[in-house]
């Protein structure tokens, strides 16, 4: 009996720990999701669901612009726009994979999470930013008159620039991870930094191109460059907004670092990754207003207003189209007053057509002036009445026919 207490005491001790060592799920989440999984269901710290839910709405958002682009692509009878499709299906497709990386951020650390991390985030950067350049280098040949590259030259070249930004990532996970057996989750900030160098380095290129697309057109044809200005404006616009949120995020991320480093503690702070998985969401949706909706809205417009505009073949191409409205307009002026000076013309009275009979003249508004037709004015012409009277044959003159008098 003495040793109850004791005993109900160390069942109490067992029964605390045990309570302490399985925390309860946070609001929103079920006791079977693991804990680096609970951010994107906790409804306590809110800002998890709703970046997921942006990620997945700017996804979403991306196929389905991608699929209106197929869809409608056999509507696009023009080739200067028709090349263009191609770069941006690959935008979409690399905004899409932006969208989806951020989830890798949003959850907890693991060797397979990592090595996703590393790998993809240059490579998707530099695939979107190549179909940028490639954007722009189209513009520029398309403003100054000549002829752009097909629609699978631009994309070839698009992805053959984000391979190399491919090799450099796996050249650095195998450096890293297999050569010098470090974990895939132990790299500091600045080499992850100095691995996408090449992926800004295309983003500079782009946005230098597109800025010489809006300002100077890449030649001398007024014409062309007016036509493809908001194309290069809107380029402008995204290349500007990527280069910015690429310098907030790599401050942020670098300053990050310096004050782990300063503080001299081991880890790393729990507010660097969401950081980032916050960055790829944004400059997914720039990409998507500021170039792909744009762009897209572009194509299809000019391809409406092509189709409805019927081709004229008999166009001179050294006339303004003001020109060519005036000329049709005076010719249809000149055309209505022939019109009404042949019908003044018609317009006579009972006694000029007696007197035009008397004199023989055939009558023509300009009787007086034209000699005389004596054969149609006093040969005897019978009408269809009068050969059906007759039963067929011509009846003779009477004696005392001088000319076509209706008797």
């Amino acid at each position: 009996m003495a040793l109850s207490p004791a005993i109900l005491f160390l069942l109490s001790l067992i029964s605390c720990g045990s309570t302490e060592s399985d925390p309860l799920p946070p609001l929103g989440c079920g006791s079977s999701v693991d804990a680096p999984y609970q951010v994107l269901c906790d409804l306590e710290s809110v800002w998890g669901v709703v970046l997921e839910a942006v990620a997945v709405g700017g996804a979403v958002t991306a196929l389905v612009l991608a699929l209106v682009l197929v869809s409608r692509l056999r509507y696009v009878y023009e080739p200067e726009r028709r090349c263009g499709v191609g770069a941006l299906l690959l935008l979409l497709g690399g905004t899409v994979g932006l969208f989806g990386l951020s989830f890798a951020f949003l959850v907890g650390r693991g060797e397979g999470l990592c090595v996703v991390r590393r790998g993809l985030w240059g490579p998707l950067f530099a695939l979107c930013f190549s179909c940028l350049l490639v954007q722009a280098l189209r513009l520029r040949r398309l403003a100054a008159g000549k002829r752009s590259p097909s629609g699978g030259s631009l994309a070839g070249l698009a992805v053959g620039l984000s391979l190399v930004q491919g090799v450099i990532a796996g050249e650095w996970l195998l450096l890293t991870v297999v050569r010098e057996g470090h974990a895939a989750c132990d790299y500091l900030p600045l080499d992850f930094t100095l691995a996408c160098s090449y992926a800004l380095g295309l983003l500079l290129m782009a946005t230098g191109m597109s800025l010489g697309v809006v300002l100077c057109g890449g030649g001398r044809s007024e014409t062309q460059r007016r036509r493809w200005r908001c194309n290069g404006v809107w380029l402008f616009l995204s290349c500007l907004a990527s280069l910015i949120l690429w310098a907030a995020w790599l401050g942020f991320y670098l300053y990050n670092d310096l004050v782990a480093e300063s503080a001299l503690h081991d880890g790393r702070p729990d507010w660097d990754e969401p950081a980032l998985a916050v960055a790829l969401v944004t400059e997914g949706w720039a990409l998507l207003l500021f170039h792909a909706i744009p762009e897209a809205h572009l194509c299809l417009r000019q391809e409406a207003q092509f189709s409805m505009a019927a081709p004229d073949f008999y166009d001179p191409p050294n006339q303004s189209s003001s020109q060519l409205q005036d000329q049709g307009f005076e010719e249809d002026e000149r055309a209505q007053a022939q019109r009404s000076a042949f019908a003044d013309n018609q317009a006579f009275t009972i006694e000029e057509h007696s007197a035009a009979l008397r004199s023989g003249a055939y009558h023509n508004g300009l009787a007086g002036s034209r000699q005389g037709l004596p054969f149609r004015s006093h040969v005897y012409q019978p009408t269809e009445m009068a050969l059906l009277m007759n039963s067929g044959t011509i009846p003779t003159a009477p004696p005392n026919f001088t000319g076509r008098q209706l008797w």
